[in-house]
């Protein structure tokens, strides 16, 4: 990317705490909810898919199974509406093989 558009984008990115996490690690993404005008927080707790874009366009999937169904959303890293991200739990890093996404987890739970 150009190196001015990475400047700028520097000056626009929350100071917000981001956790470090890689796809397959296990993620509660807390979520700011709006409803009429009341405000409550939702949490959406499943796997890390993976992670795309570079700096405030950064997004992570993440899926869990929900009643038998598959269910995935993607959350843009830096969005407002996330009240924090929590690591549940990481897999086991393979050195030999990493992976950078984990789509073959669609197939695997169905």
């Amino acid at each position: 990317m150009n190196k001015k558009i990475e400047e700028i984008e520097k000056k626009f990115l929350p100071q917000k705490e981001i956790p470090e996490f890689w796809p397959g690690d296990e993620l509660a993404v807390h979520i700011r909810i709006k409803e009429g005008d009341k405000e409550r927080t939702q949490v959406f707790t499943g796997t890390c898919l993976g992670r795309r874009g570079k700096g405030i366009r950064e997004t992570f999937t993440v899926r869990k199974i929900s009643y038998g169904e598959g269910v995935e959303r993607v959350f843009p890293l830096y969005s407002p509406n996330i009240v924090k991200i929590e690591v549940l739990k990481t897999r086991e890093r393979n050195r030999l093989a990493p992976r950078a996404k984990m789509y073959y987890l669609r197939k695997k739970n169905k």
